[in-house]
């Protein structure tokens, strides 16, 4: 015995259950394509990567600083790597994530580059700033007195 029932005209009408699953099928469909869209969109926006310029060095810095802050000596680089082989065309081609570093008083603060360009820190790790000097300043101001420990070495 069949499970969809027949029509007067013998053709068969789907179930109920066979048009919930092809609805939640493509309902399942579309949402995950929906959520990997923005992973498959390569094309990032021009203020989060800036193009290193052309005939420098292995590394080229984008954003460089050193001051004293509140009594403390912050100095911070963001180093676009390039490869030492690669020509002044490659290296505009280069779409790199800059590596950044922050030393406060010559200890290492660990900093994140966030996907929108912005950075983080581990001591302001629930806010983002748009540069560096903004990030080193936040941490500097948390602190207060505090130092940052050392780092870990490893073995």
């Amino acid at each position: 015995m069949s499970s969809t029932p027949a029509k007067p005209g013998g053709t068969r009408v789907p179930s109920r259950r066979t048009v919930l699953r092809g609805a939640f099928t493509a309902a399942v469909a579309t949402g995950t394509a929906a959520a990997l869209l923005p992973l498959l969109d390569r094309d990032p926006p021009a203020a989060a990567r800036p193009a290193p310029a052309p005939g420098r060095g292995p590394g080229t810095t984008t954003e460089e600083f050193a001051e004293m802050y509140r009594g403390r000596e912050i100095r911070g680089t963001a180093t676009v790597v390039v490869p030492a082989g690669a020509t002044d065309e490659d290296r505009v081609a280069v779409t790199a994530e800059p590596v950044p570093e922050i030393r406060v008083d010559g200890r290492p603060l660990h900093v994140m580059r966030r996907a929108d360009g912005t950075y983080l820190s581990d001591v302001r790790h629930y806010e983002s700033y748009p540069t560096l000097l903004e990030t080193a300043r936040a941490a500097v101001d948390e602190l207060g007195t505090a130092r940052l420990s050392p780092p870990a070495h490893r073995m």
